[in-house]
Parts: C-alpha cells; sequence; structure tokens
C-alpha cells in the first residue's frame, strides 16, 4: 500500500478514534492537543509517520498520541514485513526515537507458513 494511501487511513482513524475517545471520556484532550499541533509542542502525525517510514518501514497498526509532564509522545505500533510486531515511543515534537520494543508475532507466521 502506498505511503500516502496509509497516512491518509491512519489520520482519519486517529482522528476518529480521538473524537470518539474525547466524546466518552474527555473532550478536554482533544483541545489539548490541536493547541499542542498549532502552537508547535507537536508535529503533525503525518509529517511523523513520513519520516517513521523512511527509518522503519513496515505497517502502522495503531497510534496514540499521549503527554506525559511536558513532553507529548506518539505510540505507534508497526507490523514490519517480516512478522516483528514493533512498539515505538516517538517524541512528538522531533519524532525522535525515545524507546523501542520489538515482539515477534507467532499467529502470522502460522498463517504465513500455511499458505
Amino acid at each position: 500500500m502506498p505511503i500516502t494511501k496509509l497516512i491518509a487511513i491512519t489520520v482519519m482513524t486517529v482522528s476518529a478514534l480521538i473524537t470518539t475517545a474525547a466524546w466518552a471520556s474527555d473532550s478536554d484532550d482533544h483541545e489539548r492537543a490541536k493547541k499542542a499541533l498549532q502552537s508547535g509542542q507537536i508535529l503533525p502525525l503525518r509529517t511523523v509517520l513520513e519520516s517513521l517510514e523512511r527509518k522503519q518501514p513496515g505497517k502502522v497498526l495503531e497510534v496514540e498520541l499521549e503527554q506525559k509532564d511536558a513532553l507529548w509522545i506518539y505510540k505507534v505500533k508497526l507490523l514490519r514485513a517480516d512478522g516483528q510486531l514493533i512498539k515505538l515511543m516517538l517524541d512528538a515534537k522531533t519524532a525522535e526515537l525515545i524507546e523501542r520494543k520489538n515482539r515477534d508475532v507467532p499467529e502470522r507466521r502460522k498463517i504465513e507458513s500455511s499458505r
């Protein structure tokens, strides 16, 4: 799938999730994230995902935006072509990697080997 299409789908999904979560829990979170983007505290998700695609190719499964103290963090779950599930924590202002966790996804390997 082309990166632009993947980014568009991810942005729409994340926007829908943020909006739904805002209605369901605290509409404040959406406004804080919007203000953080407008004030330059965070990069647009599109920019972060484009940077990530160059460094860590794979399929983006999930993206969350969280604020821990004064630091905004994008949490990204990424499925690589080799079946590795990678959880990344990225500084939302710089797109720099903060933390990376790898997990093998045995179910995917079983499906691929049975084909």
